[in-house]
């Protein structure tokens, strides 16, 4: 029985235990956090990025670490998220940087800020404000330098300022953009081309409203390549969850994914084959398996199966045999010291979740947010 989204400190038991969890390293968090408030100036403000449930970590735990660490900010995705959050008690500021136009009450009651893209979005959020009869709501312009997702061109701006110098409804709490490739040495160019466009058409609106909010273009590969222009505020995403953009910095994995074998077994060759589709094959000296409760439905990439990764058990390096299921797998334990009930780590440490990330040719963040809430988390 699982259940979902909730969180465990530790030393509580849990029905759950026996099978499979997130455990959240507060140790590693607050190192990482360290790492990259060492980079920044004492004004520099720190925004943590939590949306997708806080990248598969646990939201509400997780903003609750941020505010204990000193984190000045933080940052969801939708309005959903940022209601869970206020439910939860965070008290931290929040930027909706998809704010879309259908919550606008929900944001407002709920003291969240929303990321303004386009002239129609602000519009809307204005007729809202001013039913209410609300002033000098704080809003964050986001300006598109390059990345082509959401936000305003250069050739938009005019507009943006004539409808924002008769707009007594919102006050702009601050300018960002977003970085396409900062962790790519080869689009280092590129990168401060954005740089420089933001500067410009930041300073053209600071200008025209009177007054300058902040401002903040760096992600967290931002923040380790490009400290320079680190402005008035940063975005902290990945790399607080253990994901560095340099070669040679190990930052502090914050989520080991755990679970428990659920029973030893050893075939013979005799006996067939292994899983579905029958593509575990037995070894013609017998192989000894070991299931746990964990499949593609916990975020365990069927292309993981069938030998392509390896878990850690007791020291060593398992290999999986056959085919993933949906809430099960199965590893080759042959020759390894082993019984039910001993602790399989999925990643952390080692593997870690690029090394994963790797044999699957996607990023670390797919990994970390394909664990569904089916999972506890868990906070050591």
């Amino acid at each position: 029985m699982y259940f979902c989204g909730r969180f465990l400190r530790k030393g509580e038991m849990d029905r759950n235990d026996d099978f499979s969890r997130l455990e959240i390293s507060l140790k590693s968090c607050k190192e990482n956090y360290t790492y990259f408030r060492s980079k920044l100036k004492s004004r520099t403000k720190l925004l943590v990025l939590v949306k997708a449930n806080a990248y598969g970590h646990g939201a509400i735990e997780f903003a609750s670490l941020m505010e204990d660490c000193g984190a000045d900010y933080l940052a969801v995705a939708y309005p959903v998220e940022g209601m869970e959050l206020r439910k939860g008690g965070i008290k931290l500021p929040i930027l909706v940087l998809t704010a879309g136009t259908d919550f606008f009450t929900e944001i407002i009651d709920n003291a969240l800020e929303p990321g303004i893209p386009n002239l129609y979005t602000l519009k809307a959020f204005c007729e809202c404000l001013k039913e209410r009869g609300m002033e000098n709501y704080p809003i964050h312009i986001k300006l598109d330098t390059g990345m082509h997702r959401l936000g305003f061109m250069t050739d938009q701006l005019k507009e943006l300022l004539d409808f924002l110098k008769d707009c007594p409804w919102v006050r702009v709490k601050s300018i960002y953009s977003h970085l396409a490739a900062a962790e790519d040495p080869a689009s280092d160019d590129f990168s401060l081309g954005q740089i420089e466009m933001f500067i410009k058409n930041a300073d053209y609106i600071s200008q025209a409203i009177g007054y300058r909010p902040l401002l903040h273009i760096l992600n967290s590969a931002g923040i380790e390549r490009f400290p320079q222009y680190q402005f008035d505020m940063v975005r902290l995403g990945i790399g607080i969850y253990g994901v560095s953009a340099l070669e040679g910095v190990h930052l502090s994995p914050v989520a080991s994914f755990k679970c428990k074998i659920l029973q030893i077994k050893t075939l013979k060759p005799e006996d067939g084959t292994i899983g579905y589709g029958r593509h575990g094959q037995i070894a013609p000296e017998g192989t000894t398996i070991a299931p746990i409760p964990v499949g593609d439905a916990d975020g365990i990439d069927r292309h993981l199966g069938c030998g392509r990764c390896s878990f850690m058990l007791n020291g060593k390096r398992v290999p999986t045999i056959g085919n993933i299921c949906m809430d099960m797998c199965m590893l080759d334990v042959t020759g390894v010291d082993a019984k039910a009930g001993d602790t399989v780590t999925i990643f952390g440490e080692e593997p870690t979740i690029s090394e994963l990330a790797g044999i699957l040719d996607t990023i670390p963040y797919e990994i970390l947010t394909s664990v569904p809430r089916r999972i506890e988390r868990v906070v050591l």
